[in-house]
This record gives structure tokens, C-alpha cells and sequence, in this order.
């Protein structure tokens, strides 16, 4: 698979006129985007950035607080925060009413942002929520019957069992709900098993606005109605889904799903969230994913070295995080790596350039640079990201925790700003701003441009510049990359300070690249190089076209 590039938008927040930032407030308040205000001059200029798919994330109607704009408003006793999470899913088969210019014309509204976003020359991702639903999920369903006349998860149910085969859900006969509040009103008899945690009293720390859903091992029809609700997806144009807590669902039922769509769409992109390292060849090899989170190899490296390194005060590197640890993540993905897709931020991670990580935005381009070049593993942007979004507000719900909450009604000021600058108002971002931008564009268009960065073999040369001039294994990584037309030189400085140092390229690196001989003689002296500190830099070593 080549190379593609995700930019991760939370529609909710995007294009929303409203400048108040009042904290746990109102939709009234608040506001929020809708699906118009992504418009051609948004798509346009996120196609300029080098993307090539729009996630779109919170679009399947979920739980809310709210009752107004054709919202109906779940018990305030579970939804978290006054909007509510994006994955309680009230109803597989419809879109947020508040996204819409009409909530009654709601469907129609996201078709045609499909239709745009296809115009725009990208595709469109959402998300498939496969393991639980919102706690009144049947009672949305009974108001809405499916459109494609599928019965909804739960009609049917035996409620006086905890467990059938037969059952969506999982029951606790005789007992009743205990959510985590001092007080609540929120009667559920019997209990249903929470999304995490098979308990009638799920605590503060689990999915308690949540309830799981009943997989087996074999063919149920729960099968039947998940791959329905695909396939109503498919069917309105969509490109892709990210799949969420793939783990928490038998591996059986999502090669089946996988097999069966792709009988009649192939084309169509599943990506698994999925953080156990020891099952990424199970999830590709045999369930069939497309790509997969690498949440738990390159992010969890980049991240550790990032926040412990940003503040280098040239102390010894036993208090550091090493850069090994990049090459050891390769080394244990071996042929895994172009499945696997890499990111610096999205919904669940804190910000780059929050306090809890890089604390400002320009710390992380080692880290794109490592992300993006290393292998041909895909990559993604969080909205915001390649302005320095921060996430350092307090929003209600989530609080100061340098995230961007997906819970509440709220839209970062940056956000506001970058949406007037892309309709041509120039002076709403900083020239910080339009610099950091103009970084994530050259970086993302380069990598899906140049062959040898989207379908080009990798070289480590961290091994052998151990001994090299200025060359630090617990602070840089360099690699080349190779298409066979052109050779690259990409070195990162993971240091706080600039660095000098000689880039010793071995012969055995020409021979596994198959590179002329011409070229070997060419290299044999080290090259120099200057890298600044937290950052990369690419030299082409050689173009044969």
C-alpha cells in the first residue's frame, strides 16, 4: 500500500461563527460547525496540505445534553459533558441534527458534504463504532427504525439471562444501574454491561454513558446488523472507516465483515485502532485491516523522546529518552511497518504543543520528520496541528488536560482563526503560525510526491555513525530513503541544541538499496551536515532520472 495522509476534522468545531468560549457551556452558547461550513475553500485548502483522506469524526448521531437544533436530549446522569461523546452511538443509521443547516434535511446535508469532498479530489473516512452504543440506544432506535429495515440491536432480547447467544447485550437480571454520581435519576432495570467493563456499577473511570455489545466467535446476527450498518455507510459514498477498540471485539467477526465488503468494494479503507503490538500480524495478515494505530510502537517512542528530550539541558543521556527506540520499533515491525499509520496527535492524545508534551509546536519536527519519512507507514494530522494548536483550555468536562475536548461545546480560538484565514483573511494568523504551516505543507506534499519517500526501501544509518563526528545514537536518527531514481538523506535532531556532525554512509547500505557503484565511490567520505535542534532536514544525495 502507498503512502496516504489523513487529516482528522471534528466537524463539530469546524466553521463555527460563534467566538464565545463559555466554559461547560450551552449549544446556545457555544454554537458549533456544521456540515456546510466545510466548504470548497476549506476542502481546497486541506488538499493543500499534502492530504489525501478527511476523517471525519462524530458525524453518527450520539448522546447529547442538549434539545435543541432537532437534538434530543440522553440522561445528564451519563452523557459526558453537555455534548456528549461522539462514540455513544444513539443511532447507527443517522447523523448529527445539530451538524445541519435543517435538521430535518440532515442526511441529505452530509451527502452532499461527501459529494464535495469527492469534488476536491479527497476521500472521505468516518467512523465505525463496533463495540458499544449510548445507554438509551433502543430507546432512539424504537422512535427511528433503520432505513434499510434491519431490526436494531436489542429488539428481541431476552433481558431475563445475562448472557445468550442470541442477545445483542449483556444483562444483569434483578439488579439495577449504579452509575458513579452522588445522585441519580437514571433508571435502567436490569443493568446493562458498560462498553469496558462487564459490572452493573461501572465506576468514573469507565464507559459508563456506554453499553457493550454481545459478539461471538461464530456468526450471529449481530454479524448481520453491524455489517448492515456498513454497508448503509458504503452506500452514501464514504471511503473508509476507522474502526474504534478493534481489541474489544472478536478478531472473527471483523475478517468476516472486512471479506464481505470488499467483495463489492475493495477499495474500501479499514483501519484499526489497536494498541497491542503482539497482535498487529493477526490484525493485517489475517482479520485483514488495511492499516493500524501504531499508537503503541512509533507514537509512544517519538512522544517519550519528545516530552523527556524537548528541555535538553545537556545533562548525561541516562536521563534522557533514547533515540534507539525508533530503531528497536522497526526492527520489531519488520514487514509490518507500511501497514501501520503514524501520527503525532489525534482526538485521544494530548497536543504536541501542549505543557504535557512538546510545549510549543516547533519541538515536533524531529518527530514529523521520523513519523513521515521513516517507512512508507501512512500518517496523520489532528485539525489544528500544523498551526500549533495547543489544547490547553478548559472546556468543562475534560478540563485543562491539553486535549481538545471532544465532549463539550467548544471551539479553540485558533480554529476560529485559521478558518478566516483560509477565506482570505491573511492577517488572522500569526507569521509563527503561517511558518508552522507552510512546515506541515512542504512536509506532507513531499512525502506523498516523491517516490522515494511513498515507495522507496529505508536504510537505518544510526548503527554505523555510532563512532561518525557530532553523531549522538541517544540524540539523532538518520536514514536514507530509495526509489531506485533518487537516493535521500533524512537526519533528525532530537536534542535541544543545534548539531554538526559527519554522516557515514557504508557500502552495505548501496548494496541492500542496489545503488550503482558510481554512487558507492561518490560516498565515501562522510557528509556533513547541520541539523537544528528538534528538527530534520532531507538532502538528495542523488537523482538518476
Amino acid at each position: 500500500m502507498e503512502k496516504i495522509t489523513i487529516y482528522q476534522l471534528f466537524p463539530r468545531q469546524w466553521g463555527n461563527p460563534d467566538i464565545s468560549q463559555k466554559t461547560n457551556g450551552k449549544l446556545s452558547e457555544n454554537g458549533c460547525g456544521h456540515f456546510s461550513g466545510i466548504d470548497r475553500e476549506s476542502l481546497d485548502y486541506i488538499k493543500s496540505l499534502g492530504i489525501t483522506h478527511i476523517w471525519y469524526t462524530g458525524i453518527i448521531r450520539h448522546a447529547t445534553k442538549t434539545s435543541s437544533n432537532g437534538c434530543v436530549p440522553s440522561s445528564s446522569d451519563w452523557v459526558k459533558g453537555n455534548a456528549g461523546s461522539p462514540y455513544a452511538i444513539t443511532d447507527y443509521y443517522d447523523v448529527n441534527p445539530y451538524l445541519a443547516d435543517d435538521p430535518d434535511n440532515r442526511m441529505a446535508e452530509f451527502e452532499d458534504l461527501v459529494r464535495r469532498t469527492h469534488e476536491a479530489g479527497l476521500k472521505v473516512l468516518i467512523d465505525f463504532v463496533p463495540n458499544h452504543v449510548a445507554r438509551d440506544y433502543r430507546t432512539f432506535t424504537k422512535a427511528h427504525p433503520a432505513p434499510t429495515g434491519m431490526p436494531a440491536l436489542g429488539e428481541g432480547d431476552d433481558t431475563t439471562v445475562h448472557w445468550k447467544e442470541e442477545n445483542d447485550f449483556f444483562y444483569y437480571p434483578g439488579q439495577d444501574l449504579k452509575l458513579p454520581l452522588d445522585s441519580q435519576s437514571y433508571s435502567e432495570m436490569p443493568a446493562m454491561a458498560s462498553g469496558n467493563s462487564y459490572t452493573c456499577a461501572p465506576t468514573v473511570n469507565d464507559w459508563y454513558d456506554t453499553v457493550k455489545i454481545n459478539y461471538c466467535d461464530s456468526h450471529t446476527a449481530t454479524w448481520d446488523k453491524m455489517l448492515d450498518i456498513i454497508s448503509f455507510w458504503a452506500g452514501k459514498g464514504v471511503d473508509g472507516f476507522r474502526c474504534d477498540m478493534v481489541e474489544l471485539v472478536p478478531p472473527e467477526f471483523f475478517r468476516w465483515l472486512i471479506s464481505k465488503m470488499k467483495q463489492s468494494r475493495p477499495e474500501l479503507l479499514f483501519i484499526a485502532e489497536v494498541y497491542q503490538k503482539n497482535l498487529y500480524n493477526r490484525y493485517i495478515r489475517d482479520v485483514g485491516f488495511d492499516l493500524l494505530y501504531d499508537k503503541s510502537g512509533m507514537y509512544d517512542a517519538v512522544r517519550a523522546i519528545v516530552e523527556k528530550n524537548v528541555n535538553d539541558s545537556g545533562v548525561p543521556v541516562e536521563a534522557w529518552q533514547s533515540v534507539r527506540k525508533i530503531t528497536w520499533n522497526w526492527q520489531s515491525l519488520g514487514d509490518l511497518q507500511p501497514y501501520m499509520l503514524n501520527f503525532l496527535e489525534n482526538h485521544d492524545e494530548q497536543r504536541l504543543a501542549s505543557e504535557f508534551f512538546g510545549k510549543r509546536p516547533e519541538s515536533g519536527f524531529a518527530a514529523l520528520y521520523a513519523s513521515l519519512y521513516f517507512n512508507r507507514a501512512s500518517f496523520m494530522v489532528y485539525c489544528g496541528q500544523e498551526i500549533g494548536e495547543r489544547g490547553m483550555d478548559c472546556e468543562g468536562f475534560s478540563g485543562k488536560d491539553g486535549r481538545t475536548s471532544i465532549f463539550d461545546w467548544w471551539t479553540p480560538e485558533k480554529y476560529q482563526r485559521l478558518y478566516k484565514y483560509i477565506h482570505g483573511d491573511v492577517k488572522a494568523l500569526t507569521d509563527r503560525e503561517k511558518v508552522l504551516m507552510k512546515r506541515y505543507r512542504d512536509a506532507l506534499n513531499f512525502a506523498i510526491s516523491d517516490d522515494a519517500v511513498r515507495r522507496g526501501s529505508v536504510y537505518d544509518l544510526c548503527y554505523c555513525n555510532q563512532p561518525s563526528d557530532g553523531f549522538c545514537a541517544d540524540r539523532h536518527f538518520a536514514f536514507l530513503r530509495d526509489c531506485g531514481e533518487e537516493t535521500l538523506l533524512v537526519v533528525c535532531n532530537f536534542s535541544g541544541y543545534d548539531a554538526e556532525m559527519e554522516i557515514s554512509i557504508p557500502e552495505h547500505a548501496f548494496s541492500w538499496l542496489e545503488l550503482p557503484e558510481t554512487e558507492i565511490l561518490n560516498h565515501k567520505t562522510p557528509i556533513p551536515v547541520k541539523v537544528p535542534a528538534m528538527d530534520g532536514i532531507i538532502l538528495k544525495l542523488s537523482d538518476r532520472t
